[in-house]
């Protein structure tokens, strides 16, 4: 896919460039972060270089991944958000995980829910998913807390879902659907009767 560029009230969400080497190396070079998303640890200028100039842009091109820079309009780095685990787009399931952190500074401000609600809006409206996931430690509060702004349903704990720094670890997974949030599903959708608000009398 071309690479294309969002923007919010405050926000501008734009593919990374190899000018941003420096911001990005400096916000993921954070225990915070490196704490919960697959990063180097530690978190160097060349490992930037990497990032946004060979492994987001090939992303884009192979459509494995749609990486954002997230930024205010000043051009301040804010963060990052993405679709990942992109696979499925291209056939009937048509599934895509959201991905995302938050450098120092910037946290707390309501820029990532800002910058989710426009990413979901354009996965659901412009590329046709319709199952957009969340899946995070179960330490990530910070993360379950956008999760939640969005809209994501919690669906419960997978037990060793994720292998961070040679540990598998137990996450907490939650899904978004266009029907969330008032778009049609493509295919038709057929709730389990569990999950149907019970009737009264």
């Amino acid at each position: 896919m071309e690479p294309i560029t969002l923007r919010t009230e405050r926000l501008l969400l734009r593919p990374f460039a190899g000018t941003d080497a420096a911001a990005v190396a400096t916000a993921c070079d954070d225990p915070d972060i490196q704490r919960f998303v697959p990063v180097p640890d530690p978190y160097t200028l060349k490992d930037a270089q990497e990032f946004v100039c060979e492994t987001s842009p090939a992303g884009w091109r192979e459509d494995t991944a749609y990486n954002f820079g997230v930024f205010t309009h000043g051009g301040e780095l804010v963060g990052a958000m993405g679709l990942v685990r992109l696979e499925h787009l291209r056939d009937a399931d048509r599934q895509a995980e959201l991905g995302f952190w938050t450098a120092r500074g910037h946290r707390r401000k309501g820029y990532t829910a800002e910058a989710g609600r426009a990413v979901v809006e354009w996965a659901f409206t412009s590329l046709g998913v319709e199952r957009l996931e969340w899946v995070a430690q179960l330490e990530n509060a910070g993360s379950r807390a956008v999760a939640r702004r969005l809209g994501f349903v919690e669906e419960g704990v997978q037990r060793a879902r994720i292998v961070h720094r040679g540990i598998r670890r137990d996450a907490r997974i939650a899904a978004l659907l266009p029907s969330d949030w008032g778009h049609p599903l493509e295919t038709p959708y057929l709730p389990s009767e569990r999950h149907l608000p019970s009737e009264r009398a």
